[in-house]
């Protein structure tokens, strides 16, 4: 009775309670669980070269594995193509072994706590599929009766698809009398004597294996009802019967969830009709019905659809039905899932119930570890059907307990882990784990403990339990969740878990981060195809999370923009550059800036300005008449610019055949124009599209179109008259080009007569432009008409013009003058200064009479004599202008200010010029300087920048200083936010340091040059500003060698890991050359290449920076190669040189006499008042920048530099800290083209030319040195 009390408990447990199931970490002794294993059933296909059954299980100890083979251990043979699993239960075979391993197995995982097994895994081997050899009688009806054609086809992989077709692959037409089953049989429900034939072949298609077979053909011969032609319905009506199935009566069992088909193939004549019901209910919904209703089919079916179906076949003849009883059954299955594994407390009740479904109802079997369980009343473990009880439950109890359930259909298997144990608390999460979340998200804190019995959890912060709505404990403890994250829940968490077994502790640490957030969005901007575009991404997020912030650029939100993979880009954190733009590059480009914990993103509109595309649809539209038509076309896309005009173009086969020329322009509102053509050629047409950005790419041409020769339309333009001799006329005029003749036979009239006396017109044919028309009375005024023709007619009536006959010449004998030019000069000339550059002149005329001739106008000569700057430096430069008719004053532009002029007048005739008065002297103002040659800005640090220029090269007038203005732009529109203006007051200052300036911005610099007049044309120079993040260069210094050169430089230690490009130009030829990217780690980097004795001009750039903006710019010069080490092989060229030496010493000596003389002027020197502060240094230093070849290696020698010793550079001096920025102003070397000018004195000047100004600069104020 005690056990029946237990009995009794337990059932009480099991149908009250649900076990829980069981996730036990690895860390804790545990039986076997299969987590892996191949299905059943495994087919062995043909093609198939080897096989892998897979069996894995998780345990600690870790499994051993073992098979069994239909029932019984297997041991596998030890052979190459047989192997096992080292670490789990897999095993592999060829298929040379396939026969070998068909049959039912189960995998058995097993350590010292239990045994799993999995469910049997059939392997079966698929013979090819193939129809048996067979001989067939042939078929022998008489016509009317049915014919069944048996098929029996070969099993196989499915799908398996069957046909009906002759020897030569022809299908068998079906139809309402001729059909064939599922199983293939074919049925004719009468026979016709049509029917008859030698070849029906059953054909079986296995597409998963690749495989056709074909029955052998079978011969079917219709005996005819009766001799000669008939029809159908000449034979005799037969009664239905069923051809298939046979009998009243069949049962068809199948499964819950397959699809139902009952078939029924009828014979009779006239073909019956089938009908299908089912007994006592309407048919499914499901019910499908197809073949001329002989098949039915339900899918899925379900118990509901079993029951009594009906197959009626009637004509006209009678009627015949079938009975299908279907039958639904089911394998078995889970009513609710599989049992789950426990863990229960020593000392415990255990039920395991197995809860299966299945008809017939499947009988279920236990096992234990693998070996057969059955119920022992003596112990405390019982077995009542679907159910396992263990009545106080003992550790070795535990085990893996198996529940099979089977049927007729099928078997289902559980594998139920069931651990009996006391433990005390063990923390599966790792200590001291770290947590990190944004502000504001959720953060999830895990603690997962394993236990037994189960533990209560509490969550402490700071001593104290933690509550709040904010915070939420997950049901067993385990986790805690914090929602909304704030900056104090940043701290340490612990999570304390206890049971009667012991307690067990564990701490978290919660970091709550910033947001990562884009303050600076990118801007849409609108850039010109070719040009270079520069978006800007300004980030702020959590300082700590350094090590995992990245800043990523996307194109249209998928491509990844990267250097590597395309040079034109350059991502340079939140910068993206793009080189060189072109239509693809056009889109929506998003930068993303990312943490490991978050991220934000921003886009920017990049449009691609272009010049437009080609028109299209080019076509002579309209033709009005034979040379009026009307060309259109449709407009190629204007790529953001809005096309402004629209040029037509033509080419001609007769003239300049391939030749291009401009016929009309239309605006570019317009898609049509209206051409007026010339006559007798073969035009092609072309339209080209101009927008704001340039002209784009013609069309295709039109075909040819042919106008046809007519009369010219025009006559020659711009005749004139001339009397070169006297008593005779030279009249001459601008021919019409050849596409004007419009035709063939060109020719002009020129008709001519005395003016303003009624005499008859003079006519004259000519084929060249040009007439002489000889003894003409000397100086009478003549009209003259000229008119185009050809062969086709006269051109338009001709205007007529007016000159003059030959002027008289007379001669005085014994080489006395000739009278025939003006004998008097102008008198009374004054000039009046209007500006720095005009005069006005004025003079009394002089008398007719002394003209001798007809007046020409007056010239008027003009020397500049000395430039005042320089009043001791001669310039005498000399102009003439002429100013054709009868005056007495004009204004004479064109003077170089502050200049002293010598100006005289004459008159002249067609002959020549009279004489000139006597001369006039005046002065020209002070003016304002032209443009500075150059402006540069470089050395960034932080917020300010140095600006270096030229002086103007020609400063007209005492320089005074210069203005500067500079503009804050916004980086979209480029319009101005804010200006500013600095005056730099002093003629020597050519460069100046601004502060105050923002990073990441973009600036337009304005600089003038100014005198007391005012000031000349600014030099417009835009930047963009880098971020802070650009290094700041130390101690610059260079080793400077023939042919190669060294840059070193020093960082502070927070900018050790930038990029920076070190870029180099020869000053002669302006090419300038990027190395790769350098990190400023390296500390220097080695420019080879270079050419002997040459001056480069070197920049060290960071590669956010566009245009001329450098963070360091500097000259260099090559060494000359030492020829000199070389052995002298011969006396002569001994004597040669020592010949050289000493004449180079003569001339050096000559030299420095020269100078002392003329107290030391030299190119560039300041003017004397500076002379003081100008070191000897410094001109020693002028010496080394322009060297000839043969100077260079005496300078060298002299001072003993090795061809690695260090030499300061020489350009600019940058010092950080305490000391000024400063710059030699001998800088400017690298704007000249390289070749060398010189003033009349011999000093050379061409340090200060810039590259589009080679004139020499005669004044005085020269570049000072500026000195830090």
């Amino acid at each position: 009775m005690r056990l029946a009390g237990s009995l009794s408990l337990v059932l009480l447990l099991v149908f009250t309670s649900e076990a829980a199931g069981l996730d036990i970490p690895l860390e804790v002794e545990q039986p076997p669980t299969i987590i892996r294993h191949t299905p059943s059933p495994v087919i062995i296909l043909p093609y198939d070269n080897a096989l892998v059954i897979s069996c894995e299980a998780r345990g600690n100890p870790p499994p051993q594995y073992r098979w069994t083979k239909d029932g019984q251990e297997f041991d596998f043979p030890r052979e190459e193509t047989i192997t096992t699993g080292s670490r789990n239960g897999n095993f592999s075979f060829h298929k040379k072994h396939s026969v070998q391993f068909v049959g039912k197995w189960r995998c058995f995982a097993s350590n010292k706590l239990g045994t799993a097994m999995t469910e049997e895994i059939e392997i079966t081997l698929l013979v090819s599929p193939k129809f048996p050899k067979e001989t067939f009688d042939p078929v022998i009806v008489k016509e009317g009766e049915p014919i069944t054609l048996q098929c029996n086809p070969p099993k196989g992989v499915p799908p398996r698809l069957l046909y009906w077709m002759t020897v030569d692959l022809r299908h068998i037409e079906q139809n309402e009398r001729i059909s064939m089953g599922t199983n293939g049989d074919l049925f004719f429900s009468y026979a016709l004597s049509n029917d008859s034939r030698p070849d029906y072949c059953c054909v079986a298609a296995f597409s998963s294996i690749r495989t056709i077979v074909q029955k052998t053909a079978m011969s079917v011969k219709v005996e005819k009802f009766k001799p000669g032609n008939y029809s159908v319905e000449a034979l005799p009506v037969r009664a239905p019967s069923l051809l298939l199935p046979s009998g009243v009566q069949s049962q068809k069992v199948l499964m819950k969830g397959e699809d139902l088909e009952l078939e029924c193939f009828p014979g009779g004549l006239p073909t019956p009709a089938i009908t299908w019901i089912k007994m006592g209910e309407n048919l499914s919904d499901r019910h499908k019905m197809t073949n001329f209703n002989k098949h039915l089919s339900i899918s899925n079916v379900d118990v509901n659809d079993q029951g009594k179906y009906m197959c009626m076949a009637e004509n006209s003849a009678g009627k015949a039905v079938h009975y299908f009883d279907v039958i639904v059954q089911e394998p078995p299955s889970w009513i609710t899932e599989p049992p789950r594994s426990q863990l229960a407390v020593v000392g415990s009740d255990v039920a395991i119930r197995c809860s299966v479904s299945g008809i017939p109802p499947p009988a279920i079997t236990w096992s234990r570890n693998g070996k057969m369980f059955k119920d022992d009343p003596q112990s405390n473990r019982r077995v009542l059907d679907d159910m396992v009880m263990l009545h106080k439950a003992e550790s070795k109890d535990s085990g893996v307990y198996q529940c099979e359930a089977s049927n007729s259909h099928g078997t289902i298997l559980a594998n139920i882990n069931v651990l009996v144990m006391n433990m005390a608390p063990l923390m599966v999460t790792k200590d001291s784990l770290r947590y990190a979340v944004i502000v504001g998200g959720d953060a999830v804190i895990d603690c997962s403990v394993f236990s037994s019995p189960p533990s209560d959890i509490v969550w402490i912060k700071e001593d104290r339990k933690i509550s709040g709505e904010r915070f939420l404990i997950s049901e067993n403890g385990q986790s805690l969740k914090i929602n909304s994250t704030e900056k104090g829940d940043s701290g340490e968490y612990v999570c304390e878990a206890r049971n009667t077994e012991g307690t067990s502790t564990l701490t978290a640490v919660l970091e709550v981060k910033d947001v990562t957030k884009i303050v600076g969005r990118p801007q849409d901007v609108q850039i010109i195809s070719g040009t270079s575009a520069q978006l800007m991404c300004q980030v702020e997020y959590d300082e700590s999370l350094r090590d995992t912030f990245e800043v990523v650029w996307r194109k249209d939100e998928e491509i990844l923009l990267s250097s590597e993979e395309d040079p034109r880009y350059n991502v340079t954190g939140g910068w993206l550059q793009i080189m060189n733009v072109n239509l693809r590059d056009e889109g929506r480009y998003t930068c993303i800036a990312k943490t490991n914990l978050d991220q934000d993103s921003a886009s920017a509109l990049l449009t691609v300005l272009d010049i437009p595309d080609a028109p299209t649809m080019l076509k002579i539209s309209d033709v009005k008449s034979e040379r009026n038509i009307v060309l259109s076309w449709e407009p190629g896309s204007d790529h953001n610019v809005s096309i402004t005009e629209f040029v037509v173009e033509y080419e001609e086969d007769r003239w300049e055949p391939g030749s291009w020329k401009e016929l009309q322009k239309v605006a570019g509102n317009q898609t049509a124009a209206d051409l007026f053509l010339p006559a007798g050629l073969n035009y092609h047409f072309r339209v080209y599209s101009v927008n704001a950005i340039g002209p784009g790419p013609p069309s295709e041409p039109t075909e040819r179109y042919t106008t046809p020769p007519a009369a010219p339309d025009k006559n020659p333009e711009n005749i004139r008259i001339e009397g070169s001799l006297p008593h005779q006329m030279d009249i001459s005029w601008e021919p019409l080009s050849p596409i004007e003749y419009n035709g063939n036979g060109l020719e002009y009239i020129v008709t001519y007569r005395k003016l303003g006396v009624e005499d008859d017109w003079k006519v004259v044919m000519v084929k060249e432009p040009r007439l002489t028309v000889k003894n003409t009375p000397t100086f009478i005024p003549y009209e003259i008409k000229v008119q185009s023709r050809n062969s086709f007619g006269s051109g338009p009536k001709p205007k007529s013009v007016t000159g003059y006959s030959g002027e008289d010449v007379h001669f005085w004998h014994c080489r006395r003058e000739s009278v025939s030019v003006p004998t008097a000069a102008p008198r009374d000339v004054a000039v009046e200064v209007i500006n720095s550059t005009a005069v006005r002149v004025s003079w009394t005329p002089v008398p007719a009479a002394t003209v001798r001739g007809h007046l020409g106008g007056y010239n008027v000569y003009c020397m500049r004599m000395t430039n005042l700057l320089d009043p001791d430096k001669t310039v005498n430069v000399s102009n003439t202008m002429s100013f054709p008719g009868n005056r007495s004053h004009v204004i004479v532009p064109g003077l170089k200010p502050f200049s002293a002029y010598k100006l005289a007048v004459s008159v002249f005739n067609k002959k020549g010029k009279g004489p000139k008065s006597d001369p006039v002297t005046f002065n020209t103002p002070e003016g304002v300087p032209e443009s500075v040659p150059i402006l540069t800005i470089s050395n960034y640090q932080e917020d300010s920048a140095l600006l270096v220029w030229g002086p103007p090269t020609v400063m007209n007038g005492f320089l005074s200083g210069y203005i500067l203005h500079y503009h804050l732009l916004n980086e979209t529109s480029l319009e101005v936010i804010e200006s500013q203006e600095t005056n730099v007051t002093g003629a020597d200052i050519t460069q100046w340091k601004l502060s105050g300036l923002k990073d990441s911005s973009r600036y337009l610099f304005h600089l003038s040059a100014c005198t007391q007049t005012g000031c000349g044309p600014p030099l417009a120079q835009e930047i963009l500003t880098p971020p802070t993040t650009v290094p700041a260069l130390l101690n610059i210094s260079s080793h400077v060698s023939d042919t190669f050169a060294k840059i070193s430089w020093t960082t502070r230690e927070e900018q050790e890991d930038f990029q920076l490009y070190v870029a180099y130009m020869n000053n002669r030829d302006g090419n300038w050359h990027f190395s790769e990217a350098v990190n400023t780690s390296q500390k220097f980097h080695i420019i080879d290449g270079l050419k002997p004795g040459t001056v480069y001009t070197v920049r060290l750039m960071d590669k956010k920076l566009l245009a001329n903006a450098s963070i360091f710019e500097d000259v260099i010069q090559t060494r000359v190669k030492d020829y000199q080490k070389g052995a002298i092989t011969t006396q002569s060229w001994l004597i040669g040189t020592l010949c050289a030496v000493a004449l180079l010493t003569l001339v050096a000596i000559m030299a420095c006499f020269v100078l002392k003389n003329k107290g030391g002027k030299y190119a560039g020197t300041p003017p004397s008042r500076h002379q003081d502060m100008v070191p000897m240094e410094k001109v020693k230093e002028k010496e080394d920048l322009y060297p000839d070849v043969e100077s260079q290696g005496i300078h060298d020698e002299l001072l003993d530099y090795g061809d690695y010793d260090e030499k300061p550079l020489k350009r600019v001096s940058l010092h950080f800290g305490d000391g000024e920025d400063s710059i030699s102003r001998d800088s400017l070397v690298d704007y000249t083209d390289g070749e060398e000018e010189f003033n009349e004195d011999g000093s050379f000047i061409g340090e200060y030319s810039g590259p589009k100004y080679k004139g020499s600069i005669n004044e005085p104020n020269g570049l000072s040195t500026v000195t830090a």
